[in-house]
């Protein structure tokens, strides 16, 4: 337990470090995107990040997705059903850019404001 505390602990500080000092502002949604496809992320979290209810194992990751330091945690420590992806199989940067990705994801518009739903 301790291990694995100093894990996330670890993993946090690392993120802070590689995207401290405005780097998380030059994260692409456009890569991330690419990542996201690219590391099959989609494969549990659907294409947009909106969770599938087929595998129910794909938790909902936009919009709104966990600040960066805890999605970066969770992702380098996980031990539920999603495997832990260490730095050297998802770098930081791809994970940054999937973050933002995330991110630019709009939220769904309220049924009410849609005019053939209200008919």
């Amino acid at each position: 337990m301790i291990q694995r505390m100093f894990r996330v602990a670890l993993a946090a500080l690392a993120v802070s470090v590689v995207l401290g000092h405005g780097a998380a502002l030059a994260a692409s949604a456009e890569k991330g995107k690419a990542a996201f496809m690219k590391y099959g992320c989609w494969q549990c979290h659907g294409t947009q990040g909106q969770g599938s209810a087929i595998t129910s194992q794909g938790k909902v990751l936009a919009p709104d997705p966990l600040p960066i330091e805890g999605f970066v945690a969770f992702v380098r420590s996980t031990n539920r059903g999603m495997p832990p992806y260490s730095e050297k199989i998802l770098p930081n940067e791809d994970l940054a850019d999937m973050h933002a990705y995330l991110a630019s994801i709009p939220k769904t518009k309220d049924y009410k404001t849609i005019p053939l739903l209200n008919q």
